[in-house]
């Protein structure tokens, strides 16, 4: 991206002033080397959401952004339903409620270590992972609706968890006003059997160790220690939830048409929010939501279970689960007053600061647990959210490292097999079904997520705490 046409706020924030049609400026955070490294099409896709009606404050990018499918993703933006607000499924994304859960194993390396091939065996044995892949559960009709309104509530209520999982689970593990009448009939035949699946692309089960620790004392109250070994799960609502995003995109272009709404990019397709299309995809939406909440809760279920037969001292207890492709009703301040606006996150995560009340009380003082996942290979992150990060970009902050090159181009650039290996020489398990989706997601295809991280702590939209690098890779 161009710097000469941003105008520069600090070394980690950037400005594109509002003309030519702009309700809003966009505002991006990255520092000159990221904002360099950006595709011009993230400037773009940034610009046209500020011309969607209802728009407040500003459009955001993170510093892991880049060209997505309408929004970019790393793209956060809020809308006004009084003013006309839209809801637009790019906004989103297809892969709703995409997250990362990690979990505490209560052991040292030096504990999984000797066990660590063994370990990866099993958890790719058990969890399934892969283009298409089916678990071992079947729901029927009632079952499918049931899973959709109750999310990892339903999930261990079924046996797959703990009832404390919930409390660290963001909207504690159920989120209030899903639809499941609005969901398709082919987006919950197409996730039959997909419950408890890893599916591919980016997902991953990891098994890593905190290798460093920044802020001791968040550290310490989020139960992290150097040498901790961890595990974090990172998948979304798979089929139902890309069908979802399928379904109301074509959806929202007629309904675009039906109230006057001049799209810059058809990509942009929307409704308003308390237009029947509207309220209709954000009840799928929620529903999408429970999904992947309940599909991370049957994974964990899965993970406990190989740990118990192979390091049975694990405990395997949630630090927290939150999701990084969403639209959400939160109250921010909006022109020096209180407002419910619907925020969405594509490809960026929420990042409530101390004190915020949809904290379970455990992080009241913290800040929320924000984790960042890098890519195969490569360091992954915890940070906390900040105040300063509610009013400079609506609590939200960045979600991975960003591609940096596209998945035709990485495919061409590794082999798999050639990936594979020269993980395992830095001692590195990886278990893939797929030597084609290992090179898709080769660690050079990213951005240097530490880079990325060090830009949000920067810029003030999380805290850095702790570094985890991975032991064991599980992926599609």
């Amino acid at each position: 991206m161009d710097i000469n046409r941003l105008t520069r706020l600090s070394e980690f924030a950037w400005r594109i002033e509002p003309v030519n049609g702009m309700r809003v400026p966009v505002i991006i955070y990255a520092d000159e080397t990221l904002i360099g490294d950006m595709d011009e099409k993230v400037r773009e896709q940034a610009v046209n959401v500020t011309m969607l009606p209802g728009i407040v404050g500003a459009c955001y990018a993170m510093p892991d952004a880049h060209w997505g499918y309408g929004f970019p993703i790393g793209g956060v933006a809020a809308f006004d339903a009084e003013q006309g607000g839209v809801v637009s499924a790019g906004g989103v994304g297809f892969d709703i409620s995409c997250g990362v859960r990690t979990l505490h194993t209560g052991l040292k390396r030096e504990q999984v270590d000797p066990l660590k091939k063994e370990l990866a065996d099993a958890l790719y044995a058990t969890v399934p992972v892969g283009v298409g892949s089916r678990g071992h559960i079947r729901l029927d009709h009632a079952q499918m609706d049931e899973m959709l309104s109750g999310g990892a509530e339903w999930a261990v209520r079924q046996g797959y968890g703990r009832p404390e999982d919930l409390e660290r689970i963001e909207e504690r593990g159920r989120m209030a006003g899903a639809k499941p009448d609005a969901v398709s009939v082919h987006a919950k035949e197409r996730q039959r059997a997909e419950m408890g699946t890893l599916g591919s692309g980016n997902h991953y089960l990891e098994v890593q160790e905190v290798s460093e620790i920044y802020d001791p004392a968040i550290a310490a109250s989020f139960g992290l220690a150097t040498g901790d070994v961890v595990v974090t799960i990172h998948c979304g609502s798979r089929g139902l939830g890309h069908q979802i995003g399928t379904d109301f995109l074509k959806r929202m272009q007629a309904a675009a048409v039906q109230y006057g709404i001049a799209l810059p990019d058809r990509e942009l397709a929307c409704a308003p929010i308390e237009s029947p299309v509207g309220r209709e995809y954000l009840g799928a939406m929620r529903a999408a939501i429970n999904c992947a909440l309940a599909n991370r809760q049957i994974i964990t279920h899965l993970t406990r279970k190989v740990f118990a037969e192979i390091l049975p001292e694990a405990r395997l207890d949630l630090l927290y689960d939150v999701s990084h492709n969403t639209c959400k009703v939160e109250e921010h301040l909006i022109h020096g007053r209180k407002k419910r606006v619907y925020v969405h996150r594509k490809g960026a995560t929420r990042a409530f600061g101390p004190g915020h009340p949809d904290l379970p009380k455990v992080f009241r003082e913290t800040g929320q647990p924000v984790l960042i996942g890098g890519s195969m290979g490569t360091a992954s992150y915890i940070l906390s959210g900040t105040a300063s990060g509610e009013t400079l970009s609506f609590a939200s902050a960045c979600h991975g490292a960003g591609r940096a090159m596209s998945r035709h181009q990485a495919v061409r650039t590794w082999g798999g097999r050639e990936v594979v290996d020269e993980l395992a020489a830095r001692g590195i398990i990886v278990r893939s079904p797929s030597w084609r989706g290992v090179a898709e997601e080769a660690p050079g295809a990213y951005k240097d997520v530490h880079d990325v991280v060090i830009a949000a702590d920067r810029a003030g939209l999380a805290r850095l705490v702790a570094k985890v690098t991975p032991m064991a890779c599980i992926k599609g």
